[in-house]
């Protein structure tokens, strides 16, 4: 059963929503705690979202920024704007479609199951994996996870944005200032202290998969990654 997030904070709405939504069978959530909207959405890993703009603390076009980050899936904007330039910033900003209210819940769902079947259906014409590869080392930015012959461990987003990062840089070297600026994600300040360790936790998984001393600390500059492994057969 496919899961829809809703993100809307009038809870009549948001109520409306959910019960047509789990009358079509599927699974629906509705965020209360707007402090932690991210927790809920990576706990919850909805297969779309719907979003309000107007929202407490911080706007949709915001939360939709922070969900592109972390995810693809088809976010549909939900609001009372009708402004042209309010659906541009909606897509602008990452969202797939916009709907504006008052709504008829059929046309809502309607929308709700195109995105579906464009996203996951079976003829969905699906995005390629992207893959970073060194060597045999593997990186898969979209799910957090780092290979190397037949081992793999799970990665945080930071230290996957770290290894990223150094990959790309390969083999210059990755400036602290690029890599904190790589980590930083609007909500949390990212300062040295927080590289140090995140930079030793990337140690700590390159050696769960056999590799040793690969990020070389350049004093004074930031880090490059040197390949130190053989290439796995």
């Amino acid at each position: 059963m496919q899961k829809i997030l809703i993100i809307e904070d009038d809870p009549k709405i948001a109520a409306h929503l959910k019960s047509f939504i789990e009358k079509y069978g599927y699974i629906a959530n509705i965020i209360e705690d707007f402090d932690h909207v991210m927790d809920e959405f990576s706990a919850f890993n909805p297969d779309l979202v719907l979003l309000d703009i107007n929202l407490p603390k911080f706007d949709g076009y915001y939360w939709c920024r922070q969900i592109r980050r972390n995810s693809i899936c088809p976010v549909l904007f939900i609001s009372a704007r009708t402004g042209e330039m309010d659906q541009v910033m909606a897509l602008e900003n990452g969202g797939d479609d916009f709907i504006t209210k008052p709504f008829h819940p059929d046309i809502v769902m309607a929308k709700v199951r195109s995105q579906l079947r464009r996203a996951y259906g079976e003829y969905a014409n699906k995005r390629e994996e992207r893959i970073l590869e060194m060597h045999g080392l593997k990186l898969f930015p979209e799910r957090y996870e780092l290979s190397f012959g037949n081992e793999q461990v799970r990665l945080t987003k930071k230290e996957s944005d770290i290894i990223e990062t150094l990959m790309d840089r390969y083999p210059r070297i990755a400036g602290r200032e690029d890599l904190l600026e790589k980590l930083w994600d609007e909500q949390t300040f990212v300062d040295e202290n927080t590289l140090n360790v995140n930079i030793t936790r990337v140690r700590k998984k390159m050696q769960e998969l056999g590799i040793e001393q690969a990020i070389e600390t350049v004093r004074g500059a930031g880090y490059r990654l040197n390949v130190t492994w053989e290439e796995a057969p």
